[in-house]
């Protein structure tokens, strides 16, 4: 008889483990997570947790609303849930579920455009394609900013002064908003920088914002940037041709194709190996670290840099013509020796 018993009452708690186990499986999903696949889902303004739970248990959310309702409510969660349109997964995890309607959900009316460094207006227009307007047309002028003030006589556009940053607009606005916010960060920007190291050599605000867009298309590594703009002074100190071929592809546009005889002996005034001095303008928009580099860059006695071949992306800088001209024998015959593509040691 107490064997029975005993019996019955082991049957009744391992009953009672196994409905405990079932339940707090089915409370906590210790194997869930975000779910799969992607479902939209409307929160209407003055939903509460309950109705909120019926949705997701509609739309395949989670499987129970009973036990939505039963965490958000363990979890002192039922006021934290937001309205609005949220993409959620099938079958999430309830946890996972409240997780994500108690943060607002994104603003897909807003979007983010970034602009590289370094990029010309031609450049950059392409990408704007969340935005209306022309934005080749929009950047040719603005009451927000006059070229003039910063020594610019003759600017035809205002290349040079987008900034490049990531910038928040709404979907379908016009690029003039992304042009205005654009110049209104350049000129904060700007004002930090300290031009009284240019000014002693005679070189205008404008004179600094050029030659740090030909900083930032000769080099990407940070390290550089001092030196390839002291090069650019030096050169510009000696009157020797500045010898930059990316003026001459911003010219013709041409960013990736080998640039022809017939574009390097080009007589525009874009083509620094056939003219002394700087381009008539910037070759593009250039960052902050550029600039402060055009501004202010290290005295050395470099004229020339060329790649170097044991270094990628950074080059190897010569005070003489000598020393310059065993620098590209050397990269050269590396390149050679890897079938013509950028070399990796020589």
């Amino acid at each position: 008889m107490h064997r029975r018993r005993r019996t019955t009452a082991l049957v009744v708690l391992a009953v009672l483990v196994i409905a405990a186990l079932w339940f707090l499986n089915s409370l906590y999903q210790p194997f869930h997570g975000d779910g799969h696949g992607s479902v939209a889902v409307v929160i209407p303004r003055d939903a509460g947790a309950d109705d909120i739970a019926k949705i997701l248990e509609r739309k395949g959310v989670v499987s129970s609303a009973f036990f939505f309702q039963l965490r958000a409510t363990l979890g002192g969660d039922r006021g934290n849930f937001k309205s609005g349109t949220f993409t959620l997964g099938r079958d999430m995890s309830y946890g996972a579920a409240i997780s994500a309607l108690s943060t607002s959900p994104a603003d897909t009316n807003v979007v983010s455009l970034v602009i590289p460094e370094g990029k010309s207006r031609r450049e950059i227009a392409p990408s704007i394609k969340s935005l209306t307007g022309n934005y080749l047309a929009a950047t040719k002028r603005s009451r927000l900013l006059d070229p003039k003030r910063y020594g610019a006589k003759n600017a035809s556009s205002l290349e040079g002064f987008l900034f490049p940053a990531t910038y928040q607009l709404r979907r379908g606005q016009n690029v003039k908003a992304l042009v205005d916010k654009q110049l209104t960060t350049f000129k904060q920007q700007f004002a930090e920088v300290d031009l009284r190291k240019a000014r002693k050599v005679n070189l205008t605000p404008y004179d600094v914002l050029i030659i740090a867009s030909l900083v930032e298309r000769e080099t990407a590594a940070a390290s550089e940037r001092g030196l390839i703009a002291s090069v650019i002074y030096n050169r510009l100190h000696d009157g020797m041709p500045l010898g930059i071929d990316a003026t001459t592809r911003f010219q013709y546009d041409d960013w990736d194709k080998p640039l022809t005889m017939s574009q390097l002996e080009s007589p525009s005034p874009y083509n620094t190996r056939n003219h002394q001095g700087l381009p008539p303008g910037p070759i593009g928009s250039p960052g902050i670290a550029s600039i402060r580099a055009a501004a202010n860059p290290p005295k050395t006695k470099y004229l020339f840099y060329v790649a170097d071949c044991n270094n990628p992306d950074h080059h190897v800088f010569a005070r003489t013509q000598s020393a310059f001209d065993a620098a590209a024998a050397r990269y050269n015959r590396a390149r050679q020796k890897a079938g013509g593509n950028a070399p990796k040691h020589c």
